[in-house]
């Protein structure tokens, strides 16, 4: 059975192959979503055009996993705040119902 690679492995093999994209390094877990996009939208054109390595693909490959992830998080995190703030109007108006009968 084969040993998977850490990220430090692997960032260490593509370090030293020559040519090797410059996306690979670890992602930023601080990016912002248009900045993981941007660069996440580069690792599937470099992908797409092909002429790398195996290895320098699949180290493409996961960080484009990463990116999707950290966009994946910030969507998460918008859709949330879009959730509260449409439940918000519908809690002020149910909490003012209730308040008009005490009259």
């Amino acid at each position: 059975m084969a040993k998977a690679k850490t990220d430090g492995a692997v960032d260490a093999e593509q370090g030293g192959a020559a040519g090797a994209p410059a996306q690979v390094a670890p992602v930023d877990s601080t990016l912002g979503y248009e900045q993981a996009r941007d660069e996440l939208i580069e690792v599937v054109r470099s992908l797409e055009a092909g002429g790398t390595t195996l290895e320098e693909s699949l180290a493409l490959w996961e960080r484009g996993e990463a990116l999707a992830k950290v966009c994946r998080r910030w969507l998460d995190g918008a859709r949330a705040r879009l959730d509260a703030a449409l439940a918000e109007p519908d809690e002020v108006e149910a909490d003012a119902g209730r308040g008009q009968g005490r009259s």
